[in-house]
């Protein structure tokens, strides 16, 4: 998800004045939209769905760097085992 600095950032003072369109565009481009004040950062908006998708990403990705470490450090079962662990 990369932001597109000629269409997502925003004046603070323009979201005050239309904020429904902001919103929309947040879930018509599926990137997030930084809101400015003064020419700095403050915020970020995204779409729920968005938000949520990105959540779900990082969580999988948090679970294979730490099954990637219970390799390394020699955690590993068999399959069968796994699978009796799991009443397979």
């Amino acid at each position: 998800m990369t932001i597109k600095f000629s269409e997502d950032l925003v004046p603070l003072t323009d979201l005050k004045v239309n904020p429904g369109r902001v919103v929309k565009h947040t879930t018509e481009a599926h990137r997030p939209v930084l809101l400015t004040s003064r020419g700095r950062g403050v915020a970020v908006v995204q779409s729920v769905a968005d938000y949520e998708k990105a959540e779900e990403e990082r969580a999988f990705m948090r679970a294979v760097i730490a099954g990637l470490a219970d390799l390394e450090a020699g955690r590993e079962v068999s399959l069968d085992e796994a699978k009796a662990r799991l009443g397979l």
